[in-house]
């Protein structure tokens, strides 16, 4: 008991402070701007911060330790690195992410190719951030449940109320110093793990006495096809997803955006091989009966870290770690928050519904929108607990394949055209729809195991096609004027 006092104790603590940064945060918010792209006055350390535990949610943390322990070895740590791989491409293009100096993706697309392109995409990326943050809610929630041994419903209303309130105080600039706190939470608190576990299993030596073979080979789950598939999704979904490029468009400059790329993907590296490691030491611990696999079995197999660490880990460690886990997801559900709510107010209120709305009002009509998306989100987590890496893969590619090429040529291609960046839209969406709903990931025969791929293809194909047969009044890649604050 004493223990659990100790864990909940640091934990409370955490989620108090928290809500101060966000308190403190909303005394630097004066307009849109500051609230939407904080100012646009993050320096490159921030900004990687923010971008890299962004990323590192619930399913690169649990999801990975699960995969090290199940099957994949040490190859679970790819599903990170190739989010670290995404980031470092992504650099080059950063810059002119940074230069078009919108507040949303949909607003490049309005301003770009036309209201219409902007309504599309507001629809295509708004609904896969409530399936974001609800998978967010989801495993932080579990994992309050698990180590405070209090109800998950009760868990996920604390989770909720917490990430809602202090990202709508202070907006993107609370959301990125609580990731700031957050990034260094995440990567702490897993590697201090890793010497608790590994003397409760006897060393290291112990550890790869009791896996099977293959366990440590890098490519033992993933083949090369399989990594360059996560490669294009992460690439894919980061550049047109609001909670990443957000991060570019608050950059100082230009240049900053490409440093800030370079240094969470380095982050993304350093960090992709700490859950691995913790999964394939439980997966030794549960082989040399030390610990028994069916202790997580109502939680689920993902929460075996948590249920460990309670075993194993001395209170204030213990403390650490979860404070660093649910840092993982809830900084991945605050920028979902975040962006849901940016994107209704600046794309749809403001774009169609009340073009004459001031910063203000605008401002305003983001909070309730995210206040409406968090407790939408609280809902499907209380009722909802599957896989949260499947949830997550599909709002990736549900947004991503059919607005990546409009997006990313856009900035370079003088002849891309609203006729097609419609047809992309509309193409890439229905084949990921098609795939993941209907044939089961099979496409002409053929088994895709990453279904943005042939998303992705067919927006390609379509986007070029009806951008040539329907071409700009006006060859340009300049964006139309819009009114800042």
């Amino acid at each position: 008991m004493h223990a659990n006092i100790i864990v909940t104790i640091i934990v409370v603590i955490y989620l108090l402070a928290m809500l101060w940064i966000g308190w403190y945060s909303s005394t630097k918010v004066s307009t849109n701007t500051d609230f939407m792209v904080a100012g646009r006055r993050l320096g490159p350390f921030l900004m990687a911060g923010t971008l890299a535990a962004t990323e590192i949610g619930g399913g690169s943390s649990l999801g990975v330790v699960q995969n090290g322990m199940s099957g994949y070895g040490l190859s679970a740590a790819w599903y990170i690195i190739a989010m670290g791989l995404a980031f470092a491409i992504l650099s080059f293009v950063a810059p002119k992410f940074r230069a078009a100096t919108v507040k949303t993706v949909p607003e490049y697309f309005r301003r770009r190719y036309g209201k219409s392109c902007g309504i599309i995409t507001s629809v295509i990326m708004l609904l896969p951030l409530i399936g974001l943050t609800a998978g967010q809610f989801i495993a932080s929630a579990v994992i309050l449940s698990t180590m405070l041994s209090i109800n998950y419903q009760v868990a996920v209303i604390i989770v909720a109320v917490v990430v809602t309130v202090y990202s709508i105080m202070g907006g993107l600039w609370s959301v990125t110093l609580t990731d700031f706190v957050q990034v260094f939470l995440i990567v702490l608190g897993m590697i201090i793990a890793i010497p608790f576990a590994l003397k409760d299993a006897g060393g290291w030596a112990n550890v790869t006495a009791n896996i099977p073979a293959g366990t440590l080979d890098l490519f033992q789950g993933y083949d090369l096809f399989g990594i360059i598939s996560l490669v294009v999704m992460y690439t894919a979904t980061f550049s047109v997803g609001q909670e990443a490029v957000s991060r570019f468009y608050a950059a100082k400059n230009e240049r900053t955006a490409k440093a800030g790329a370079w240094l969470a993907a380095l982050i993304n590296f350093i960090y992709a091989f700490i859950p691995t490691i913790l999964g394939i030491i439980t997966l030794a611990l549960i082989n040399m009966g030390k610990f028994d696999a069916a202790q997580f079995e109502s939680v689920g197999a993902r929460y075996a870290l948590p249920v460990l660490a309670m075993r194993t880990m001395p209170a204030l460690i213990c403390g650490l770690l979860f404070s660093g886990i649910i840092s993982a997801t809830m900084s991945s559900s605050d920028s979902d928050l975040l962006g849901a709510g940016s994107i209704f107010a600046n794309d749809i209120y403001k774009a169609v519904l009340k073009p004459d709305a001031t910063s203000k009002q605008v401002m305003r009509v983001t909070k309730i929108v995210m206040c409406l998306v968090g407790v939408a989100s609280m809902f499907i987590a209380l009722f909802n607990t599957s896989s949260i890496v499947s949830i997550l893969m599909f709002c990736f590619t549900l947004r991503a394949a059919g607005s990546f090429f409009p997006y990313v040529m856009g900035h370079y291609w003088k002849k891309a055209s609203t006729g097609g960046t419609i047809a992309s839209l509309v193409s890439g969406t229905l084949v990921v729809v098609y795939l993941e709903h209907i044939s089961k990931g099979v496409l002409f025969g053929i088994k895709f195991s990453q279904p943005v791929i042939p998303g992705l293809v067919a927006a390609f194909i379509c986007f070029i096609i009806f951008s040539l047969l329907m071409p700009p009044k006006v060859e340009s890649t300049e964006l139309s004027p819009e009114e800042d604050d």
